[in-house]
């Protein structure tokens, strides 16, 4: 009678054993633009290579142990915010395989700018590569893809799914305010100073258009830009479209408020006769996803607050 109860308890449990092995076993297998990675599990030590996948990473609640360039991204990116703690593996154009290895990680997210190291990197940990900006890309929709896709790795499509939904919202809400106000008739140029008599436009193709579309905003500078979604241009390229509005994107060099004030050409421009200059606090312009939600509320609140003559 025992010999038997125990040899029906034995076989059970090999029958439970085995019918778990192939859950235990279970790999999900991710493409990407370098070929392809295999986790078991979701990832617990991340490494990210470069802002855009260190902005989604924080997005979705998952703090890396270690990115490149950490202090750059403190000044730079600032939201989402970089807590204490994280490891720094050297520059996003050269980080560091020995601190990286290091770090023991079973993930590192990069790029393709970062291609002749991705071998060596697939060494020390499984490697997931995608570009947000390359030639041809669609940047809002390339960190929509990457942001899915660790979602998915990481087991936080929930997390995933309720940052788009929300930057949605966002967009919508502020759309609203300016369409309420009556302010989306002008269209509007963003640009960065570089000195007192060059800029950096953002062009259609950017991530910035992202939040002018959504805004029911039209971007003043009509051309492509470089694949970053920018050119850079002379003052005067901003003279044949007289009906924008200039939206500037601080920081600005020193003392540049004090030069345009007495240049006769900036001061001849339209947007400043007609008070039309904007500005606002830095936004990351080659991020991730969520630099287009921080765009559209800062566009919007300065819009509805009114423009001035000059920069500050």
């Amino acid at each position: 009678m025992c010999t038997r109860l125990f040899s029906q308890f034995l076989a059970g449990g090999i029958i439970c054993l085995l019918s778990a092995l192939p859950l235990a076993s279970r790999a999900d297998t991710w493409q990407h633009e370098r070929g392809s990675v295999t986790l078991k599990a979701p990832p617990e030590r991340v490494i990210a290579l470069n802002w855009a996948a260190t902005e989604a990473l924080l997005l979705l609640g998952v703090t890396p142990v270690g990115v490149a360039d950490r202090e750059g991204y403190k000044v730079w990116v600032d939201k989402p915010q970089l807590p204490a703690g994280i490891a720094n593996v050297g520059t996003r154009v050269a980080p560091s395989l020995e601190a990286i290895a290091e770090l023991k990680p079973d993930l590192i997210v990069t790029s393709s700018e970062m291609a002749p190291a991705a071998d060596l990197l697939q060494r020390i940990a499984p490697t997931y590569v995608i570009s947000v900006y390359k030639a041809g890309s669609r940047p809002f929709e390339k960190a929509t893809e990457m942001l899915i896709t660790l979602g998915d790795m990481l087991n936080r499509e929930q997390q995933a799914q309720a940052v788009l939904s929300d930057i949605e919202d966002t967009l919508n809400t502020q759309k609203q305010r300016l369409k309420q106000a009556g302010l989306t008739e002008r269209p509007v140029a963003l640009v960065n100073f570089l000195d007192d008599r060059h800029v950096r436009i953002y062009a259609p193709n950017g991530l910035y258009q992202r939040a002018l579309s959504a805004l029911g905003l039209d971007n003043a500078w009509p051309h492509q830009g470089n694949y970053w979604g920018f050119s850079v241009v002379g003052l005067e390229a901003i003279a044949p479209y007289p009906e924008s509005r200039v939206v500037v994107i601080s920081p600005t060099v020193p003392g540049l408020s004090e030069t345009l004030a007495n240049s006769p050409f900036w001061t001849y421009l339209p947007s400043v006769r007609r008070e039309q200059i904007y500005q606002i606090e830095p936004v990351w312009p080659f991020g991730g996803v969520f630099p287009v939600k921080r765009l559209a509320t800062l566009l919007t609140d300065s819009l509805l607050a009114g423009g001035s003559g000059n920069v500050r």
